[in-house]
């Protein structure tokens, strides 16, 4: 696989990976890949913690589990995502940006365009709705092979300053290359997010992990393998479309949008 292809094919994957465990040759390199990043003044201020520890891993997914139960059902996690949901294919394509939800239960679907009122939220309480997602997620990050967590030195990373804002810029840096590489290796890889919105679940994580205090904990991966035959989560979305240019790019200033053309990476392949 070429970069250009690479970058073209990366997804994030929402449905389960292949039980095998990452061979440790495939985690290193995944390591390799990111301290490729650049970063200020050559400081390489990530580190990683690679767990393949099935009683961390479990506990990590217990708790990203319990997180999303408590999201859901407080109203939280629609109320802070709402503007990223997309229901309407048309919308997608006008916007193209957000995901589109394009994958519900069945009794959920009448509800879709009250998704975000309280009556919908009471529909899914009584249905049982945060509990089945918490557990859905439960099961998908305890059954990931491998987790990858992403830290930052506190001597470098120092918020509100500069280079507290390069750590954070050359740590995405340092993710992107190890999602490219995951494609390259057949793996897929998606953010764990939940535990971070819950500051008691975070903390415990740290605990488990045991992060030194000369580091931050700021990201969590779960990484394996693809199957052949993807079966999709009971709720699930596509977010492959992307911004055209002229909703993208400016030309010298910010008054003149970049006039739309063919893919840039479709046509460097052909």
């Amino acid at each position: 696989m070429n970069l250009l292809e690479a970058i073209r094919t990366r997804r994030t994957t929402n449905g389960y990976f292949k039980p095998d465990p990452v061979s440790l040759e495939h985690q290193r390199l995944l390591v390799e890949a990111a301290g490729r990043a650049p970063s200020h003044f050559n400081s390489q201020p990530w580190r990683f913690i690679l767990i393949d520890d099935e009683k961390i891993r479990t506990r990590i997914a217990e708790l990203g589990g319990e997180c999303m139960t408590q999201l859901i059902d407080e109203g939280k996690f629609f109320s802070r995502y709402k503007k990223y949901f997309r229901f309407d294919e048309k919308e997608m394509e006008e916007r193209r940006d957000g995901i589109l939800i394009d994958q519900l239960p069945a009794p959920l679907r009448p509800f879709i365009k009250q998704i975000f009122s309280d009556t919908a939220l009471k529909v899914m309480r009584g249905l049982g709705v945060p509990k089945l997602l918490g557990s859905d997620n439960t099961k998908l990050v305890s059954a990931s092979p491998l987790i990858l967590a992403a830290l930052l030195k506190k001597d470098e990373y120092i918020p509100g300053e500069l280079s507290g804002f390069y750590c954070v810029l050359s740590l995405g840096m340092a993710i992107e290359n190890v999602w490219l590489t995951t494609g390259a290796l057949g793996m897929g890889i998606q953010f764990i997010s939940t535990p971070m919105e819950i500051p008691e679940a975070w903390q415990e994580i740290k605990q488990l992990l045991k992060v030194p205090d000369d580091m931050e904990l700021m990201a969590m991966y779960r990484i394996g393998y693809t199957p052949d035959k993807r079966d999709r989560p009971r709720i699930d979305w596509t977010s492959n479309q992307r911004k055209r240019l002229s909703q993208l790019a400016f030309r010298n200033t910010c008054e003149t949008p970049e006039s739309d053309a063919p893919s840039a990476l479709d046509e460097f392949e052909k």
